[in-house]
């Protein structure tokens, strides 16, 4: 029996490095990204019906499109679909499972290289965990940060979920042309792999982390990039609509 295992121990390792090779560069951060809805749709002419902070997605640091050939199945997270179609909307086409298949595409594949995430019911189930665990939304309305017509410092947004959570998030707004303040569209917390919370980077964006993602294209068209801490910031209310004129 001996005689065998020199040849199992070079076997394992040659799996081992196989293994690396096909998969290098393994994720350390996940980054759960909220989009607020009123500041999306007034720049890509949804209208929403929804006062509160929406899921973008769940974004490893590292990877994009890791395995093309593992497609989306909405039946594997039937379980889910409440829950997704109130927390993570598709603003554009409410109907429709697009938008979670372009997630699972880009950022799902990727993540799975955790056995934490090695599914597509992981994946979800832990963005959905993770989003009612932060209950970004909650924490900004109990510190009175709230969509309003009056402004706030980038310090004050900033500060209450400094405090809160321990961390420092990344917060992102929409800078339109010739104006004295910034519109809030965009919050990331981030996570080590173990989904304890960790500092994001301010400056640091998925446009630089992954390259060549289509995500990167979506938020350049957007105008999304990262707050100013000198300019006003703009939280926008839902707009009301207006059935009667008189």
């Amino acid at each position: 029996m001996r005689l065998y295992y020199p040849l199992l121990f070079c076997l394992a390792a040659a799996l081992s490095s196989a293994f690396v090779v096909s998969s290098p560069h393994m994720w350390t951060k996940l980054i759960l990204t909220h989009h607020w809805p009123s500041t999306f749709c007034s720049m890509e002419h949804c209208h929403p019906n929804i006062s509160y902070w929406t899921l973008h997605g769940l974004w490893p640091d590292k990877g994009i499109d890791c395995n093309s050939s593992w497609h989306f199945n909405s039946s594997e997270i039937e379980d889910l679909l409440p829950d997704m179609m109130k927390s993570w909307p598709d603003l554009l086409n409410p109907s429709s499972t697009g938008f979670w298949k372009y997630e699972w595409h880009k950022h799902g594949t990727c993540a799975a290289k955790a056995a934490s995430l090695n599914s597509e019911h992981k994946y979800f189930s832990k963005a959905l965990e993770l989003y009612h665990k932060v209950d970004l939304d909650s924490i900004l309305k109990k510190f009175d940060i709230t969509p309003s017509e009056k402004y706030y410092t980038f310090s004050q947004v900033e500060g209450v979920i400094e405090n809160f959570y321990g961390v420092t998030p990344k917060i992102q707004c929409v800078h339109p042309k010739n104006a004295e303040f910034q519109i809030l569209g965009q919050i990331e917390i981030c996570f080590n792999s173990d989904f304890t919370l960790l500092d994001c980077e301010r400056h640091s964006t998925m446009e630089t982390i992954s390259k060549g993602d289509n995500s990167t294209a979506v938020n350049k068209a957007s105008g999304f990039s990262v707050c100013d801490h000198d300019t006003p910031v703009y939280y926008p209310p839902l707009k009301k609509t207006h059935t009667n004129t008189n």
